[in-house]
């Protein structure tokens, strides 16, 4: 993420939009059974149990970010931590992450690392993160679910401050070319790099 703290944020209510996203993801949750937890996901290094704990993990992220106004940046080592029970310790972690952004009301900025960055920087990226990997559980279940057109339409609006070419392909994939009457979930998919009708990986 290479976003300026001086830039001008276009999303409204950062807090708002990290809620909708987890109110999609929950949905998505709900889908998930034992037999699914190694089903293969659009992010294709993980399957379905392990892309649950890497969701777990951004949340955890979040979460010391509203708590500590700072979030570290540490490599990953091995494979992520998975709950015994991934689909609880999510929804746990997701309604406490709510609690405490929505009861936070500290303008300060936020340290990624060394950088300090606009408090609202932080819940738009975590919003984007956690709605298409709401969308990846629902296509690792069988069921995608579109992602809601006010939701996505508003995630376009700061997408391309977050995802840029070096961010490609480790990340997310290169942009899928997308119908030219695509609504906004599809395109928001596409250009993260994945097949809106489900078939596609990152």
């Amino acid at each position: 993420m290479t976003v300026s703290r001086r830039v001008a944020w276009p999303v409204a209510d950062p807090v708002a939009l990290l809620e909708r996203a987890i109110s999609y993801a929950l949905g998505s949750l709900q889908l998930v059974t034992a037999q699914d937890m190694s089903a293969p996901t659009p992010c294709r290094e993980w399957n379905l149990r392990e892309l649950l704990a890497h969701m777990n993990d951004a949340l955890e992220a979040l979460q010391e970010a509203v708590d500590d106004r700072v979030v570290a940046l540490v490599p990953d080592e091995g494979p992520p931590n998975i709950s015994s029970d991934p689909v609880a310790a999510l929804r746990d972690r997701a309604c406490h992450l709510l609690g405490s952004w929505t009861g936070s009301a500290d303008p300060a900025p936020i340290r990624i690392g060394e950088v300090p960055v606009l408090s609202d920087i932080v819940p738009s990226a975590g919003a984007l993160e956690v709605a298409v990997h709401g969308w990846d559980v629902s296509v690792a279940c069988g069921n995608p679910r579109p992602i809601p057109a006010a939701l996505a339409d508003e995630l376009l609006s700061c997408a391309a401050l977050f995802v840029t070419d070096a961010d490609r392909p480790a990340r997310f994939g290169v942009p899928v070319e997308s119908a030219r009457d695509a609504g906004p979930g599809d395109r928001l998919l596409a250009f993260l790099g994945r097949d809106p009708s489900g078939r596609g990986t990152r």
